[in-house]
């Protein structure tokens, strides 16, 4: 509905998971999708069918059509394939699909409290600037916390501050990265966290990312994480040696499963795991610290029953998570590279104390890369997001926007690599650039009497792209879509009835700054009001050329307008002009 099946890949299809739960598809002719994939189901407009493709052939549904005569939907229907059982078409303007970690596949949206959704996403150690890669995954889960509230829920979204605890190495050993930085500045730990909490706060800002419901601190939780350590302890899961705590993976494993979201055995751990400093006092090298006892220089410690010292990294998010969203809640989310030892970690602690599991899906983002290769500051290939501002730095040619820099992350679906590049963001900036201008002309648009353009399958279209695990890309490429429509109806091409106007602009609007969280770029309205009417004069006097039959001063202002990116366009209804 709204597609061109030329367009649909296979990887825009649902494949149909063990839930017996297919997302419905726009309707197509199967022949024209490439490469199918064995499990795909799509609706077949040559014979009114739904069919799922077994690997070799398409085999066709017994039972009608489940579409009206006007091609909407009237209701959820059972589809039976010959030999491939029964599967539960759904409409997907009314169901959330999302990618679950755990599981590795795609799962139907259910909340545990009907209309409420409690959301925890892993925030940054503030010990130094906050890295691109942070912002990626921060934009990514405030574009998922915009989507879930634009359909309605009521949202908790807490977002952590790590002031405290996270080891140099993940293994438990190392100094603490904001002690160590503090000492190295000469300052006090709590000023470090300050300042780069503050810092951390206008990044956010700049690329327009909602606050978090909540954002509490490690240090303010200290309580409650001594609590959990108890009571992992009274179950015999955790062991203390020489005043520090350890969580023992090996007797949490013979009854639980530690490993489970990473795929990973504990066998293998074994041997895999190498021996550090500092970690005799474990019974395993996979065992991990719930409390270390603080060294004399350690200048940030607190009183437990066991020493003077300071909680294991991982504990914080258990500890917080659970006091504001309860024991099991609805999404718990972070970048890949946490997904391993942490959240491993965080699934062990929680069922360890509370015997429940903590989350009903994870979401983790993907990885960045900077003109192809890893970001590492060790080689030099980093770029802060300061950099991109005010292009302050030899990777790039010139400097972006915050808003152009948001829509570039938004084009790559959150599961993909995203690489950093300048052909990429110049690209974008003009994608932007077009989005913005189709905009401001949606809103001079004037209704007809009735439609030429399918705007009801069309905006369907675009909560479908949402409801396929948040695919930003795909729905990026439906406002395209609405981007033609609005220049065909401004061109003459094509007309639009009042209602789907209305629709049109709320879509569009809608998708554009309320879920996707794009801003116009503010202008200096003196220099814009100065360069408008500069404009209008070089207009007059091309259309005065024009009238009186001067072509070759007319095509002469026309294109040395063009070199400058302004684009001038002659319609019936007269004279228009775009930026590029």
């Amino acid at each position: 509905m709204g597609n061109n099946p030329e367009d649909i890949k296979p990887s825009s299809l649902l494949e149909l998971e063990s839930t017996d739960k297919a997302l419905l598809l726009p309707r197509l002719d199967p022949a024209k999708v490439t490469s199918p994939e064995e499990g795909m189901v799509v609706y077949d407009t040559t014979s009114d069918k739904f069919k799922i493709y077994n690997g070799s052939s398409w085999i066709a549904s017994a039972g009608e059509s489940i579409y009206n005569d006007d091609g909407t939907i009237f209701g959820d229907r059972t589809v039976t394939f010959s030999g491939a059982g029964e599967y539960m078409v759904a409409d997907s303007s009314r169901q959330l699909f999302v990618y679950n970690s755990l599981t590795s596949k795609k799962e139907v949206f259910t909340p545990i409290l009907e209309g409420y959704v409690g959301m925890y996403v892993c925030g940054p150690t503030v010990y130094s600037n906050v890295h691109l890669g942070n912002v990626r995954t921060f934009v990514s889960f405030d574009m998922i916390f915009r989507y879930l509230k634009f359909l309605g829920y009521k949202v908790r979204y807490v977002r952590n501050i790590t002031d405290a605890g996270h080891l140099e190495n993940d293994a438990d050993e190392g100094e603490d990265r904001i002690v160590k930085k503090a000492r190295l500045e000469q300052i006090e730990p709590m000023e470090v966290v300050q300042y780069y909490t503050l810092d951390f706060h206008n990044i956010m800002r700049k690329f327009n990312c909602l606050p978090p419901s909540i954002e509490p601190t490690a240090t303010g939780h200290i309580i409650e994480q001594i609590e959990i350590i108890e009571k992992i302890l009274e179950n015999g899961l955790a062991y203390e040696v020489n005043g520090s705590v350890y969580f023992d993976v090996l007797k949490f494993n013979e009854t639980k499963k530690y490993g489970k979201l990473s795929n990973r055995k504990v066998e293998e751990l074994i041997h895999n795991t190498r021996a550090l400093e500092g970690q005799s006092d474990k019974k395993n090298p996979q065992d991990f610290a719930l409390w270390k006892k603080a060294e004399p220089q350690h200048v940030m410690r607190w009183v437990s029953p066991w020493s003077q010292g300071f909680p294991g990294w991982h504990l914080e998010c258990t500890a917080m998570s659970t006091k504001y969203l309860g024991k099991s809640f609805d999404i718990h989310g972070g970048g890949m590279d946490l997904k391993f030892p942490h959240h491993e970690c965080e699934i062990a602690q929680a069922e360890a104390s509370n015997g429940t599991s903590p989350v009903g899906y994870w979401i983790h983002t993907n990885m960045l890369t900077l003109n192809g290769k890893k970001m590492a500051k060790s080689t030099g290939n980093n770029i802060l997001p300061t950099d991109l501002f005010t292009g302050n730095t030899p990777l790039l040619q010139k400097e972006f926007s915050p808003s152009v820099v948001r829509f570039f992350m938004m084009q790559a679906h959150y599961r993909s690599i995203l690489d950093f590049g300048n052909e990429a963001l110049l690209a974008s900036e003009k994608g932007y650039k077009r989005l913005m201008d189709a905009l401001n002309l949606l809103n001079r648009l004037t209704p007809s009497q009735s439609s030429s353009i399918d705007v009801k399958g069309w905006e369907c279209s675009c909560y479908n792209a949402m409801n396929d695990d948040f695919n930003t890309p795909i729905l990026i490429a439906q406002l395209f879509e609405g981007v033609k429509y609005i220049n065909w109806i401004e061109e003459g091409q094509q007309e639009i009835s009042e209602e789907d106007l209305q629709i049109l602009k709320s879509t569009m609007n809608s998708f554009v700054f309320e879920v996707l969280g794009l801003t116009k770029e503010q202008q200096d309205n003196s220099y814009s009001t100065k360069l408008e009417g500069v404009l209008k004069i070089l207009i007059n006097l091309r259309n005065e050329a024009r009238l009186n039959k001067d072509y070759a001063l007319s095509d002469k202002i026309r294109d040395e307008l063009s070199v400058l990116g302004i684009q001038v366009k002659d319609l019936k209804k007269g004279i228009i002009y775009t930026l590029d």
